[in-house]
């Protein structure tokens, strides 16, 4: 069985001297993704890994969940920024086979898009929003359409 948690970048400046791969985290970003670290700590749900967005703002989140629930540096993939559904279900499906429980810190429009695609439940996606995904599936390859169960859903927003 495999689980996948979806992590959307905590809030980040809009700031016009950034570019948006640069976009750093606002101090209440830094605050939501501590408090959702915690959240999903509280409840025993603490991936094995975190792989992220190489974006800065993606980065920064990842980095701060990692520290919260004592990880490992979260691994970067490049074809997570801007992911279509497509992309991103080449990610999943290409996801370390030793690992059984994933997060994957992300970006909308896509992480909204490949929450639908694999469990059936729209929702949105708002900042700092984590969705547990769990699967019947024994390996990351086989993970398509629907496959998945929403097992807990949170944002700072409640």
């Amino acid at each position: 069985m495999k689980k996948l948690l979806l992590i959307r970048h905590a809030k980040a400046t809009h700031e016009s001297d950034y570019a948006d791969f640069d976009r750093p985290l606002k101090d209440s970003g830094k605050e939501d993704a501590k408090m959702m670290a915690e959240v999903i700590k509280g409840q025993s749900i603490i991936p094995q890994v975190i792989i992220t967005s190489p974006a800065l703002r993606t980065q920064a989140t990842a980095n701060i969940f990692a520290q919260q629930l004592e990880l490992a540096t979260p691994g970067t993939d490049k074809r997570i920024y801007e992911a279509s559904e497509i992309t991103w279900v080449k990610v999943i499906n290409e996801l370390p086979a030793a690992y059984d429980f994933i997060a994957v810190v992300g970006h909308n429009p896509g992480i909204s898009q490949i929450l639908y695609y694999l469990t059936g439940q729209i929702r949105d996606m708002p900042t700092c929003a984590v969705a547990l995904i769990t699967f019947d599936n024994d390996d990351w390859q086989s993970i398509t359409e629907e496959d998945g169960h929403l097992a807990f859903f949170d944002s700072p927003k409640g």
